[in-house]
């Protein structure tokens, strides 16, 4: 087994949260704003938080994330073991393949084979797509995104909004005026405390229209 297919047994990747759906969701959104400006000359009001910013102040977002980053070590602990292990059985077999018999180094093979297997079933089964830790991740993270959605829905609700972005959803933001951003009106929807800075008025305006 050469090093490069080693290095990429154990490069295999953490899975992160993906964001596609928000993604995708803007740029429907976004076609439906330009089709309804096309068809008809009504104002369309549009605001945008910073999702990242708000959970970032969310102590119970900290505290999932504290276990999320707690059960990845440990079990990036664990794999390391089992790459160790694979790494000194794959080293011994080169040193020792010269002097094996012929059924020796098909056993030994058939081990680093097996040790192989073990170690991309336990990476699939804790990091992969359906692992434990994308799993964790939904259980922890789920319900406080859920109620950070319900805070947006209750500010556009309110301040009578029609479209609410948001800038860390991975769509590119080349440019957003602050006084149509509504992330610190979120925070005070959660019962975020703001601070001084924070609750400063932004772009001399609280809110307001873009066309």
């Amino acid at each position: 087994m050469s090093q490069s297919q080693l290095k990429l047994i154990f490069s295999y990747p953490l899975i992160t949260y993906m964001k596609s759906r928000i993604i995708l969701r803007f740029i429907y959104l976004l076609s439906l704003i330009i089709t309804s400006n096309s068809l008809s000359a009504q104002r369309v009001t549009l605001a945008y938080i910073d999702s990242d910013y708000i959970l970032g102040r969310m102590p119970e977002y900290k505290s999932a994330q504290t276990q999320l980053d707690d059960a990845a070590t440990a079990w990036e602990t664990e794999a390391g073991k089992l790459e160790a292990k694979l790494s000194q059985m794959v080293k011994d077999f080169s040193a020792e393949e010269i002097l094996l018999t012929s059924d020796q180094r098909g056993q030994r093979k058939e081990a680093i084979a097996k040790q192989e297997s073990e170690l991309i079933k336990f990476r699939e089964e804790k990091f992969g797509t359906d692992g434990e830790l994308f799993k964790k991740r939904a259980q922890l993270i789920k319900p406080i995104q859920d109620k950070m959605f319900d805070a947006v829905q209750k500010v556009a609700k309110q301040e009578g909004l029609d479209y609410i972005f948001d800038k860390a959803s991975g769509v590119q933001m080349l440019y957003a005026n602050p006084k149509y951003d509504k992330t610190f009106e979120v925070m005070e929807e959660l019962g975020i405390p703001l601070t001084e800075n924070e609750g400063k008025p932004k772009g001399g305006a609280k809110s307001g229209d873009q066309n």
